[in-house]
């Protein structure tokens, strides 16, 4: 009976996991027990804060994900510690004094004291048995081969295995428990053993394959990391070389930018302090003579003196006669020098601070007063200008006019297709397409009328759709060049469609004096506002938006540059002076060739 309680209490002390005497026993909120360092590899494996128990699938969660947080087994940590304080009896011995045991026979199944040894090995049919020392079992080296006996027949071994039960049993129990065989499946226990055993031994084979193959992909990645870390180091070195070859060049261009400033701008200076002192020079003349004949008053009068003072008079007479300073003149020296200005490169290629640029524009005065209605540029760079009195008007990037289309034509809005064909909206709010040649064709489109769409205008978009904007609809409608009906709509809610650009996959909106910048669904990404100022919009060479303020009363345009979040890069134009008109309405283009083009009712702007 003592030998069988051993043997229970040995078996309640194996953790299930690693199958050795339990080391820091820790209980799962299930209360299952398993040794601290099996519940780290399991917490580990899982890579998270919860551990799921091996024998009953029941999850634990785990503090701080630290397993030495759980509570511990206590009781069973105690009775561990009390076993290893009493040293292994012999299970062989019949005396009640019974020796401690010095060897285990793995094929009895039982501890043996030396003189159960002896007797043990003269025994014929023992002699073949595994026998371990106690000392390598403590130590570890070697596992001990269990014999379980029943807890339902202490005496009888557990020599079968119930597969559908997943427990061992005796043969007794197998008669009166397990005899269905449709529902037990029941083998011998050795040869449940040994096929387990081969299935770990499969399995330690599987894990060192793979263990092998992640290996190779570990020194792969440890490769792939050295080349990206001398790509890296290659890169800085690069990068370090061209910040100090840039860093010198730059310097060097700034030092001629420099001096081509210098050289703009002080002939000016000298010009300017040469018209400075020649009206001094006259002014010193003036006020000399004029003490002269002034002081001649007080001397008595006799011929001389009167000789003189004649003379000084004709002096003074002449110096009056001299016209008044020329104010014209230094205006236009100065105008050369104030028109020298810096454009900076933003998102070029090439690595150059910028340019020395004069600001100056081209007026051209446009054939019909008061009539422009919109501008655009060409598929071959020439600039497009259409009006309310008839036909379309094109001008080169120099401000020549070339010819006037669609002459009998009302303009409202004109764009143009990829492929050169022209959109035309009339003051009837019809949508025309023409030819590249500006031969009409029959394509329909169902447009909104005046009374229910208001005012129009349009853009045609990189996606070749035609984009129609209506002031009193608030409202986008998308058409194809095939015509028709409106393939979607674009809510403009809350505001007036005045004026619209299309950018890459958005569009710009102007309403008075605020830009939206909205997605094709409608939605507003970024806005920009001007306040007492008109606000205008286009796209630049570099894909880059112009803005043009307009202060109408003052007649005074400015140009900016902003990136695609509306966000200021640089000053190309400041408070030009343009013509004013009655109508506040403008717009803003670039010609191909780099000219910004920028349209009153009356006249055009080209700044170079």
């Amino acid at each position: 009976m003592a030998d069988t309680l051993k043997n229970v209490i040995s078996q309640s002390t194996e953790c299930p996991v690693c199958l050795s005497t339990f080391t820091d026993p820790k209980i799962l909120s299930c209360s299952h027990t398993f040794c601290k360092t099996c519940l780290d590899n399991l917490l580990e494996c899982h890579g998270n804060y919860q551990i799921r128990c091996p024998v009953c699938r029941a999850v634990t969660q785990v503090p701080n994900q630290d397993v030495s947080k759980l509570q511990v087994n206590l009781a069973l940590r105690n009775l561990i510690e009390d076993m290893k304080c009493h040293p292994q009896i012999c299970t062989s011995c019949k005396s009640d004094d019974t020796p401690s045991a010095a060897v285990y026979c793995q094929d009895c199944g039982k501890y043996l004291c030396t003189t159960c040894l002896n007797t043990h090995s003269q025994w014929g049919d023992f002699i073949d048995h595994e026998v371990i020392a106690m000392s390598e079992i403590s130590s570890g080296k070697v596992t001990i081969r269990r014999y379980r006996k029943c807890r339902k027949h202490p005496k009888e071994d557990e020599e079968c295995f119930c597969s559908n039960c997943r427990r061992f049993t005796c043969f007794k129990c197998v008669v009166m428990e397990h005899k269905d065989e449709a529902k037990h499946q029941v083998t011998e226990a050795a040869a449940y053993e040994n096929r387990h055993r081969e299935s770990i031994e499969d399995i330690k084979s599987k894990v060192d394959e793979k263990e092998t193959c992640f290996k190779k992909y570990l020194n792969f990645i440890d490769e792939q990391r050295k080349l990206v870390a001398n790509a890296k180091k290659g890169c800085i070195d690069d990068i370090n070389k061209a910040y100090d070859d840039a860093v010198r060049q730059l310097t060097e261009r700034r030092d001629i930018l420099l001096g081509e400033v210098k050289g703009k701008t002080e002939g000016v200076v000298k010009e300017l302090e040469e018209m400075k002192t020649s009206a001094q020079k006259y002014i010193n003349q003036l006020t000399t003579v004029a003490d002269m004949v002034i002081n001649r008053t007080k001397i008595p009068f006799d011929m001389d003196t009167l000789a003189a003072h004649d003379s000084l008079c004709e002096e003074i007479q002449d110096a009056f006669d001299q016209e008044d300073p020329d104010y014209e003149k230094p205006r236009k020296s100065s105008k050369k020098g104030k028109s020298v200005g810096f454009e900076r490169h933003v998102r070029k290629d090439d690595l150059i601070i910028g340019k020395i640029v004069n600001v100056d524009a081209k007026d051209v005065a446009l054939a019909t007063k008061n009539s422009m209605n919109t501008m655009i540029s060409t598929p071959d760079g020439r600039m497009a200008i259409g009006g309310r009195n008839g036909g379309i008007n094109i001008f080169s990037s120099d401000g020549e006019f070339q010819q006037t289309v669609l002459k009998d034509v009302n303009i409202l809005a004109v764009g143009y297709l990829s492929d050169g064909r022209c959109i035309v909206i009339d003051y009837a709010n019809d949508i025309t397409l023409y030819t590249p040649e500006y031969v009409k064709l029959n394509v329909m489109f169902e447009s909104l009328g005046k009374d229910e769409g208001g005012f129009p205008n349009l853009t045609v978009g990189g996606d070749e759709l035609i984009y129609v904007s209506y002031r009193k609809a608030q409202k986008i409608l998308v058409f194809s060049a095939a015509g028709g009906q409106a393939v979607r709509e674009i809510p403009c809610t809350g505001y007036t469609p005045d004026q619209i650009t299309s950018y890459d996959d958005t569009l710009l909106v102007k309403t008075g004096n605020t830009l939206r910048l909205i997605d094709k669904e409608g939605a507003v990404q970024h806005t920009l506002i001007k306040n007492e100022s008109s606000i205008h919009a286009a796209v630049s060479q570099d894909n880059l938006i112009l803005v043009a303020t307009v202060k109408h009363e003052e007649g005074l345009v400015s140009i900016d540059e902003y990136t695609n979040e509306l966000t200021p890069i640089q000053n190309l134009v400041n408070d030009y002076k343009i013509e004013k008109n009655d109508r506040d309405w403008y717009c803003l283009q670039q010609y191909r060739s780099g000219e910004i083009a920028f349209c009153t009712p009356d006249r055009l702007y080209i700044f170079h």
